[in-house]
């Protein structure tokens, strides 16, 4: 088994946005020297997370109302309370989705299904910039 590492880089604009990375993970998968195995993608952020999703105005619109419902930016958070930085409900909505997903790929091809798109979400309060760590094990 081999291992190969790279990056994505995104720049955000924060409050729930979300990006389709599908096919800069699969650009990554054909450039590597691997044809069969997992990738990983991580990212290094307490305030985003990755998933799945139809990536569609309406699923978009439906997962963002979500965490509004859910996680509302308005309640108090004892994390701001703490920080005075405003991102307490990032921190929990992150936690939720988590900071990672694998993706089987066979012949250099991601095995995802058809409506099924990765999507990197920035919860945090600013634009940031973002870097994505990109793994890869197989043969």
């Amino acid at each position: 088994m081999a291992v190969e590492t790279s990056s994505i880089l995104l720049e955000t604009r924060g409050d729930a946005d979300i990006h389709d990375i599908t096919d800069g993970v699969a650009d990554v998968v054909r450039q590597s020297d691997l044809s069969d195995g997992v990738v990983t993608i991580f990212c290094p952020s307490a305030t985003s997370a990755l998933t799945t999703i139809e990536f569609e105005s309406g699923c978009i619109s439906d997962l963002r109302r979500l965490f509004d419902e859910i996680v509302n930016p308005d309640r108090h958070y004892a994390h701001n309370a703490r920080w005075h930085d405003g991102n307490g409900h990032a921190h929990v909505r992150a936690a939720l989705l988590g900071p990672s997903f694998s993706v089987p790929f066979v012949q250099q091809r991601l095995t995802l299904g058809t409506w099924q798109q990765i999507i990197y979400v920035d919860f945090d309060n600013r634009p940031r910039q973002r870097e994505l760590v990109v793994q890869m094990i197989g043969e």
